[in-house]
């Protein structure tokens, strides 16, 4: 199967500039992120991390009835 798609990209022009491209996006990605994880508000990390124990929030099966 590798054989069908080597050959098809091998006849695009401009095609090695593709996994360039994603490369970067991938980095740029990660980097934003480790950045605004360790910038965020700690105020803010903890009220979200506790949105799961919290009793106030509307369940789906809450409402259908």
């Amino acid at each position: 199967m590798l054989k069908f798609v080597k050959g098809n990209l091998e006849n695009i022009d401009g095609v090695a500039i593709y996994p360039i491209i994603s490369l970067l996006i991938f980095f740029v990605f990660f980097a934003a992120l480790f950045w605004w994880v360790f910038t965020a508000k700690k105020a803010h990390i903890k009220e979200v991390s506790n949105i799961p124990l919290n009793d106030s929030t509307i369940h789906a099966k809450d409402l259908y009835l």
